[in-house]
Order: structure tokens, then sequence, then C-alpha cells
């Protein structure tokens, strides 16, 4: 009889459930690991809520730190107990998506298409992370090493979080001495604000609300912050940057209303760099976008993946150049997964990122 293991279950719109499924056989090219660290992400919050669809029945989760329990046959350069993460994204390395220098949009291997966000298969194509046990596809490209002396929690924003953050950064191609805008400081928005001062950026500008997470937001890199409750963001951002505009401006929350305030704080010439899971139309004002004669760039991003990544992104953490343990502000049991959901979907208590631990 096949070994059983609790999981994380969507069920339908409005119902993730912890429930049992069989631990997954391995393949040739796959790892099964024995998740120790794990935790929730805001896409996980657009499934629960139906807003964005998977398939029911599937184990949600994308964010795995664990231990090897078994590798598959033709897997090579790793051993049975070795600690790693995984990436969100999984590509295979072999299609035509990773071989076009696009990681993130991998289907796996035999992807001849070029469906978006392919390569995010872990909760959303393929069972996930919430669970006891997560069998990892083609692991040679995806399996990283975790160095020695990190915690689990030290590298739990690393398969995600601190990637899509990062990523903003870096594709909107931030200089040293730019000035830039990040608009929410949820997870991502936080991380972009450090990835930001790591690409040399001087005045950042950090828009959010919550009056933690604008403190935590200065621990990161924040020069200035904005709460867009009592004042005008784009107002404001003009007035620090002394009606100039800013270089690059960062969108991390994905809703019609910071969008298009990251638009109106951009100078000519300047990038706004998407992060936000849209979940309706966005709409593009005309004067926002100078007609179509700024020589603005609009770039979206989705988190880059693979071992290579993880593995420059926990040496990013063992540098102490980025310390994302304020992020983990609550924990939970694999057990109490459906109360750690209710949390951190309805943003409780402070919440910015969960620990579940099987």
């Amino acid at each position: 009889m096949a070994m059983k293991m609790k999981a994380a279950i969507f069920l339908e719109p409005g119902r993730i459930i912890l429930g049992e499924k069989p631990v997954p056989d391995v393949g040739p090219l796959d790892a099964l690991l024995r998740i120790t660290t794990t935790t929730i992400c805001g896409t996980d919050v657009h499934i629960l809520k139906g807003e964005y669809p998977v398939a029911r029945g599937l184990t949600v989760g994308h964010e795995p730190v664990g231990i090897i329990e078994k590798l598959g046959s033709a897997v090579a350069g790793y051993r049975e107990g070795q600690r790693v993460i995984a990436g969100a994204i999984t590509p295979s390395g072999t299609s035509n998506a990773s071989l076009c220098g696009f990681h993130s949009q991998c289907g796996g291997a035999h992807d001849h298409g070029w469906k978006a966000m392919g390569g995010w298969r872990f909760g959303n194509t393929i069972d996930g992370a919430q669970a006891e046990y997560l069998l990892v596809p083609d692991a040679m490209a995806n399996l990283s090493p975790v160095p020695e002396g990190l915690t689990d929690e030290q590298v739990l924003m690393c398969p995600d979080i601190l990637s899509t953050g990062f990523s903003g950064a870096e594709s909107g191609r931030i200089r040293i001495g730019d000035t830039v805008a990040i608009f929410a400081q949820g997870p991502i928005g936080l991380c972009a604000t450090a990835g930001a001062r790591l690409m040399g950026a001087t005045t950042i500008i950090a828009v959010d609300t919550v009056p933690e997470r604008l403190a935590i937001a200065r621990t990161m890199g924040a020069d200035h912050v904005v709460d867009f409750s009592k004042i005008d963001p784009v107002d404001e951002i003009r007035r620090i940057t002394d009606g100039r505009g800013v270089d690059v401006s960062i969108e991390a929350l994905g809703r019609q209303a910071t969008f298009e305030a990251a638009l109106r704080v951009l100078r000519p010439g300047g990038t706004l760099s998407s992060l936000g899971v849209y979940s309706e139309d966005l709409r593009i004002p005309i004067d926002a976008f100078s007609a179509g004669l700024g020589d603005n760039r609009i770039v979206t991003t989705l988190c880059p993946g693979g071992k290579e990544r993880m593995r420059r992104l926990m040496d990013v953490v063992a540098s102490g150049r980025v310390d994302t343990g304020a992020l983990v502000t609550h924990r939970f049991a694999l057990d109490d997964i459906e109360s750690a959901y209710e949390l951190f979907a309805n943003q409780r208590d402070g919440v910015l990122k969960v620990a579940i631990r099987p």
C-alpha cells in the first residue's frame, strides 16, 4: 500500500483544506523532498479566492525548503539527506523557453509553445509544497544546496519572494544613483526595496499604508516612506524628486491604482517594472502614458527560478547584505494550515509571511 502524507488541498474557491494523499513516486529525473519549512504566498490566496484557476484536488504552495528523501535514477550531483531548496519556478533547462534565456517561461522538457507562466508548476499545474513531501521535476536544473549555517527561515524567501522582488529591480535596470519608487510594501515590495538598494539606487521611496511595513521598508533600504492613506503618493513623489520623477517605479501589488500611480511618477524615459499579479484588465490613461511618446518602458517579470538563481540568492543572504528574517511574522504546523490561510488571507495581526512546518 502506498504511503500517505498530509497536504493542503484546493477543493473549490474558498476552500483549501488539510487532507491526505499518497507520497509521490519518483521518476528518473525527479527528486522527492521531505519538506521541513514552507510558506503561503499571496498567489495562493488568489487561488483560494478563485481569482486564479487551478485544478480541484491540487496540493498548493510553491516555496519549499527540505531534505532530499529520494533521488531519481538519472539524477547526478546530489545525495539523499542533503538540505536543499527549489525555486517556485522549475525550468527543465532544455525547452525552447529555457534556451531562449527565459527559464521562468519553461513549462517542461517538451515545451514547444509560449504559454506565459509555463515555468510555474508547483501548486499550479503539479502538486505543490504545502505537504509533508514534494516531488521536484527536473531535479538537476532545480535543486540548490543550502549553505552551512543558514536556517530554514533565512532561506525561505529565496524560492519566490526574494527572487521576485529582486527581479523587479533587475528588470527595471536600476543604475547607481537612480531614484526608485516601490508601490506596496508587502513581502515582494520589501524585497524589491532591498533589491533596489543592492543595485545602486540612492533615493528609494516606499509606498504603503501599514506603519509596520513602512518601518521594515526603512530597514530594507527605503530613504523615504509615503503613506498613501494620508497623502497622494504621486504628488508626494513629485515633491521628493523636485518634479523630476523617478527613473524606475516598481509595482508590487497588482491593482489598477498602483499601476497607474507607478506610471504617473516616471520621468520621461523611465521604466515601470511590474511584479503584481493582476486579476482584471488594466487601463493605461493617455496622459500618464504621454500619448505613447514618453520613451517609457513597461516590463513584466515572473519570478526567476532554477538552481543557479537560488544559489545566488542564498549567497546574498549568507553575505549579510539582505536580512529577510523580519518577514517571517507567524509560525504554524502543517496541521494548522487552514488557520494559517485564514490569518494570511485576511492580513490579520500584522502578518507578512508565515512559516509552515510539517
